[in-house]
């Protein structure tokens, strides 16, 4: 009994009831946080937020110290990634090709295909990344394949705009 009345002075000292906490929201916040940065890039540009919470429930958050390898040139990609926090830099060999952000994501042609990875992917400092995994973005398409008509033309999109900025570099390196 005494055990019960301290937690409540606890949680009320807290600010919160414990009869009114939301015993079903464990890391709910996690979930909507990393579903309102996904809502942010092109990818889920006219997906639903419930669609967007579903997908990130699912997700792998990971913790990646700075320094750290997050995936390597030509091992096989296995889905997206999303940077949470932190910053991370894409590599081929000693050259940095691009420094993401929060909110920004890599690795989306893993969606697609299991094909090897044509960067190294380096936490630049300590982040935090939720991996969206190609099982599970499948899995998503069959149960809703308007929502996943709609991520795909997304996709689409984004893959076409950096063919299009690969190209116009090898074009302005190649003095075309």
């Amino acid at each position: 009994m005494f055990a019960r009345t301290l937690l409540f002075s606890m949680a009320m000292s807290m600010g919160e009831h414990p009869l009114w906490h939301n015993f079903f929201r464990t890391s709910g916040d996690k979930h909507a946080r990393i579903a309102e940065l996904w809502g942010q890039t092109t990818l889920f540009n006219g997906v639903s937020r419930r669609a967007r919470l579903e997908l990130a429930a699912a997700m792998h958050p990971r913790q990646f110290n700075s320094g750290e390898s997050i995936f390597e040139i030509g091992l096989k990609g296995a889905g997206a990634l999303l940077i949470v926090s932190g910053r991370v830099e894409i590599r081929a060999g000693e050259a940095v090709l691009a420094e993401l952000g929060t909110g920004d994501f890599f690795g989306e042609v893993a969606l697609l295909e299991e094909e090897v990875r044509s960067a190294t992917a380096v936490a630049a400092e300590p982040s935090e990344l939720a991996f969206f995994m190609r099982a599970d973005f499948e899995q998503w398409m069959r149960r809703c394949p308007a929502e996943g008509a709609v991520f795909m033309t997304n996709l689409a999109r984004v893959l076409a705009s950096r063919l299009r900025h690969a190209n116009t570099m090898l074009g302005a390196a190649s003095g075309h």
